[in-house]
């Protein structure tokens, strides 16, 4: 792989270097300092070859490159002109190329670092106080979620060439991986005409938050089961800490829901009484949904990653350096528990061959050809996807796994969905979560957006005919995902090494919150405690705030992406494996240098203007990337005064908050400057051309609840394009349809199956 990234998309040539590529990274910029945090994180694994020569350095690598990977504003991109003069040279290459805003719109050429990336896509809204100022996530989430799927789309072109023989262009937009990953931040607005606010941390659909410890803060709550509840409620009996909450009118749900606040206050009385350490081994000890808040520094103790050897070591001239590792576990996808600095080759340098060319396991046998498939019309898959011909049995509900096999069928996989009645999908049941008001389950807006494309197959698992029914299924698939609890599986006969047997090259993909093995293998995790956990909650706070973590399922959709990433590479590589997921060391990974900065000390930017900064309107922010002192002085057309006793930020401050946000960008971009509004739910949907004019929301027509928007596909690419084809399935809409097509059932069988009750 060639990487030629910046910022933008580190991530992505990162995760490939995990995945085992040989990556030779080509800049012009300036050499950074030998062993700083992002030189070690960002880098570590690959070489390095210094040169303004692009065209030289391509000429004798790119024949035998599969990937090249470029990102950073339109302007200054260098691949697109070469490919242009040079079709052919291209024309079996991956080549992925991402942008602030895409190669294509009225805002292509704009400019956008990390936080105002977050503002563009709407991320930076959803934290910090009522009233207050958003306050964007840490971290650079913006930056990392567009450099995942940069990988993705790399690893897309790769499965189809295989089918097609030919490389292809992927054109992805930082401001649409970040609008791609909202939860309900815009789809509230689309089913319910609401925008989420700012909650100080508060979750919106589930009762959970950050709560003081007598040391430190947890987050966790009593959403979830009714054994959840009870065995929370019995832990705080016993300490009599209980209050008025043992009376029988708390049992139901929805009055806790409605009287949150109060029965929050008794629960954080209780919580107040310990540590936050043994308060959150004691939950854990009762599989209760709670985690101490750990700063990143804190992961090299954490015992669970340690078991997994989830941490890499880099080897560097002064010693050895902890760093986090990758988001997959799998003895297919043998990740690297040490890698070396980044080595400085010349304009000479070559690719490595043979066995030394994947360092971290034997080289994988590329044999597993895409097909297209009987059944693939009914499945709506249409000719020229990256995945026409993939089956996928999907296990999954709630976000984390319905978001891998979403990305999985924007690109053609035939997604089917199994689900019952008897094991409710909270997006499906619970009213937090169905969005639309009065809806019932099949037009529940949270489970519409995020299980397009897929055909729903209704068994009662409970049943033992369905379990056969299922590990038939399974012998008919090229991919299994599920985020059941550890063991679920083996109890119906379908642990790998049993899926293995009836289906030699089956990939199964487990997304266990904690992973398949360790200590904490049994440990019940929701999104906040998982960020808890990893260190990200903790870099939420600082300089006098406490921690407030993030009030959406950020955790969930990373998963899902690493998630998509190893059946990729399963699928190009061409054999079967278990891909043993831990939603834990998704979230770490996302940390960027934090753990090395721990070490190393940071090189984080000191900012001369708040992050987000009031402009004229209720409620009204623009988000101002760095800028030189002169270019905000202009564009806002006021002098700063010579006395360094000036209060620079505040006169600022007091400027933009006169001016109309998006005329202020506008006028910022013009002289150079990264600037956007701050984009709520309802801007993304109605007000943003940039989106509007590249297609992101995408309209489909539901049986039940008709036109509705989609949040778009993220990876645009110019040969096999993904497209959102069909709406959510109705629960069990295609079940006999199904088990007629895969396993040739009869009208007599359905007939009995139905009347057991194995197929609700």
């Amino acid at each position: 792989m060639l990487d030629l990234t910046d910022d933008l998309a580190f991530q992505a040539a990162r995760l490939l270097v995990g995945l085992g590529a040989d990556v030779i990274r080509v800049t012009d910029r300036p050499a950074v300092p030998l062993g700083t945090a992002d030189h070690l994180h960002w880098h570590a694994g690959k070489r390095v070859c210094r040169s303004a020569d692009l065209e030289t350095v391509l000429v004798r690598l790119l024949p035998d490159a599969d990937i090249v990977l470029e990102s950073g504003p339109v302007t200054t991109l260098r691949t697109l002109g070469l490919r242009d003069a040079d079709p052919d040279a291209w024309s079996r290459v991956s080549h992925v190329v991402v942008t602030p805003f895409g190669l294509t719109g009225p805002r292509s050429t704009w400019l956008a670092d990390d936080l105002v990336a977050t503002a563009a896509g709407g991320m930076a809204w959803l934290g910090g106080d009522p009233g207050q100022a958003p306050q964007p996530p840490p971290r650079q989430q913006a930056t990392q979620l567009a450099g995942t799927h940069a990988a993705i789309a790399a690893l897309l072109g790769l499965v189809a060439r295989r089918r097609t023989g030919r490389g292809q262009l992927a054109d992805l937009s930082v401001q649409e991986a970040v609008a791609a990953t909202l939860e309900t931040g815009a789809i509230s607005w689309i089913h319910a005409g609401t925008v989420p606010g700012r909650t100080s941390g508060v979750y919106g659909h589930v009762a959970h938050r950050v709560f003081a410890a007598s040391d430190g803060y947890l987050a966790g709550g009593y959403s979830g089961s009714n054994r959840m509840w009870d065995d929370l409620l019995a832990w705080m009996d016993e300490q009599r800490a209980a209050e008025d909450l043992t009376e029988p009118r708390w049992q139901d749900p929805v009055l806790r829901w409605e009287r949150r606040p109060h029965v929050d206050d008794v629960v954080g009385r209780f919580v107040a009484r310990h540590t936050a350490e043994d308060f959150s081994q004691e939950a854990r000890r009762r599989s209760l949904p709670w985690a101490e808040i750990v700063s990143p520094a804190r992961l090299l103790e954490n015992p669970q990653l340690r078991d997994r050897e989830f941490l890499v070591d880099i080897e560097t001239s002064v010693g050895r350096v902890a760093d986090v590792g990758f988001p997959f576990a799998s003895r297919a996808l043998p990740r690297p528990v040490r890698l070396d600095e980044p080595q400085h080759v010349g304009a000479d340098v070559r690719w490595l061959d043979g066995p030394e060319a994947s360092p971290h396991g034997p080289p994988r046998i590329r044999r597993r050809l895409v097909s297209n498939r009987p059944g693939d019309d009914k499945a709506g898959g249409a000719p020229g996807q990256a995945l026409d011909g993939v089956r996928v049995l999907d296990l999954t509900w709630v976000l984390a796994g319905p978001y891998m096999t979403k990305i999985l069928g924007e690109h053609g996989a035939d997604i089917i969905k199994v689900e019952s009645a008897h094991r409710q999908d909270p997006t499906r049941f619970a009213p937090s979560m169905r969005l639309r008001p009065g809806a019932s389950h099949d037009e529940s807006g949270y489970f519409i957006n995020f299980n397009r494309d897929k055909r729903s197959l209704a068994l009662n698992l409970r049943k033992p005919r369905a379990q056969e029914i299922l590990r038939r299924l399974a012998a008919e698939v090229d991919v299994v995902v599920e985020n059941f609890s550890p063991g679920v599986l083996a109890r119906w006969g379908l642990a790998y090494p049993e899926l293995s047997k009836i289906n030699p090259d089956v990939i199964l993909v487990s997304m266990a919150g904690v992973g398949q093995t360790g200590p904490w293998r049994p440990a019940v995790t929701f999104a906040d405690t998982l960020a808890a956990m990893s260190g990200l909650t903790y870099e939420t706070g600082g300089e006098g705030r406490a921690p407030q973590g993030l009030t959406f399922g950020l955790g969930d959709m990373v998963a899902a992406n690493a998630a998509a990433l190893a059946a990729l590479e399963l699928l190009y590589a061409g054999h079967g494996g278990h891909v043993d997921l831990s939603q834990l060391e998704a979230m770490a990974a996302q940390l960027g240098p934090a753990l090395v900065e721990s070490r190393l000390g940071g090189t984080r930017r000191h900012a001369v203007l708040p992050d987000v900064l009031r402009t004229r309107g209720d409620d009204r922010w623009i988000a101002i990337g760095s800028a030189a002192p002169e270019l905000l002085t202009t564009a806002l057309k006021i002098e700063r005064e010579a006395d360094e006793h000036t209060d620079f930020a505040r006169m600022i401050s007091t400027a933009v908050a006169e001016r109309d946000a998006d005329e202020l960008a506008a006028q910022l971009q013009q002289l150079g400057v990264p600037a956007y509004p701050v984009r709520d739910g309802r801007d993304l949907v109605e007000a943003d051309e940039q989106l509007a004019a590249r297609g992101f929301y995408v309209d489909l027509e539901h049986p039940l609840v008709g036109k509705v928007a989609h949040e778009g596909v993220v990876a645009h690419l110019s040969e096999t394009p993904g497209a959102i084809r069909r709406p959510a399935p109705l629960l069990g809409q295609h079940t006999d349809e199904l088990l007629v097509e895969l396993l040739g059932l009869g009208p007599d069988e359905l007939r009995t199956l139905h009347d057991e009750g194995a197929l609700e």
